[in-house]
């Protein structure tokens, strides 16, 4: 049986000091983490990106929530429920180039 080789002090000192990510996973046997391309402030159309995550004020409660817009399919209407009271919302979305423009939320008494 071969006889393990050690790893000098120093060595795992240097790794484990370092703030590469690719080390850090390493150490941590993380599977590594694809970011997207495309340049910041530029939108999720530049990433090719065809939703959006909003924050939608409900008309019947008044609570924030958060919201999947898929912008593929251009300007639009539909029916989504509140995450916090359950009531039925009209969200009419405009969207240009791609691009999310406005996004209105209507109730449905």
């Amino acid at each position: 049986m071969k006889p393990r080789r050690r790893t000098p002090l120093n060595e795992v000192t240097r790794r484990v000091s370092g703030t590469d990510a690719a080390i850090i996973d390493e150490l941590y046997g993380l599977e590594p983490v694809y970011e997207p391309v495309g340049e910041p402030g530029q939108g999720s159309r530049a990433m090719g990106l065809t939703t959006e995550f909003v924050s939608v004020l409900c008309p019947y409660c008044w609570e924030s929530y958060e919201s999947q817009v898929d912008l593929s399919a251009g300007s639009c209407t539909y029916v989504e429920d509140c995450q916090v009271c359950c009531q039925p919302i009209e969200l009419s979305c405009a969207v240009e180039e791609g691009l999310l423009v406005a996004l209105n939320p209507e109730r449905m008494d």
